[in-house]
């Protein structure tokens, strides 16, 4: 079991994927959008979204011409929720100390 929390946690740990679950929390995304309104190039997305995709963090449709991507509503926006409750409650301090120069 300690794989798959590896897995899962390691998925978290990358700051694009973050910025790319953050980013779906508003709705669903196509590559093209997700690229622009992160700065990305396209090898970059396609190859996070595949991994969120494999570890089931989004999910994907074609819409015409179009694949959209959208955070797993069932398990990974409310977890999503959860933790940024949990770090406004008990992380946050610590980011603010260090900005403040008080590691």
């Amino acid at each position: 079991m300690y794989g798959a929390y590896k897995i899962f946690f390691g998925t978290l740990f990358s700051e694009p994927r973050l910025r790319i679950i953050n980013l779906l929390m508003n709705g669903k995304k196509n590559v093209s959008e997700i690229m622009n309104e992160m700065n990305m190039d396209q090898t970059a997305v396609s190859h996070d979204l595949a991994r969120l995709k494999q570890c089931g963090f989004v999910n994907s449709e074609i819409d015409k011409k179009y694949r959209y991507y959208s955070l797993n509503l069932e398990t990974i926006k409310p977890l999503m929720k959860l933790i940024e409750k949990h770090m406004s409650q008990y992380c946050i301090h610590i980011l603010q100390s260090i900005k403040g120069g008080t590691k």
